[in-house]
């Protein structure tokens, strides 16, 4: 009986803490939207940026499976051929 209720307690803690958060964040405005207060220079650069960044993870990942690297190795390896490679 004891297990039930706290069993209880703990779900409506939960159900209203989630109810809460989605309460507390404001919807955004009509026609508002983050991409409409970039220039179109800005969004260009940007997905260049993304281009370049996804191809130097790419070939970074690629080394990595050559060298046969697993798990905390290959975290390192990658973040340093990334920062090597942007430079």
């Amino acid at each position: 009986m004891r297990n039930l209720l706290i069993i209880g307690i703990a779900l409506s803690v939960l159900s209203a803490s989630t109810v809460l958060a989605t309460a507390a964040t404001p919807a955004p405005a009509a026609g508002a939207s983050v991409a409409g207060t970039m220039t179109p220079k800005t969004v260009a650069s940007t997905a260049d940026q993304a281009k370049s960044r996804t191809a130097i993870s790419i070939e970074c990942s690629k080394q990595a499976d050559a060298k046969g690297l697993h798990a905390k190795a290959r975290k390192l390896f990658r973040a340093k051929c990334r920062k090597d490679l942007t430079k």
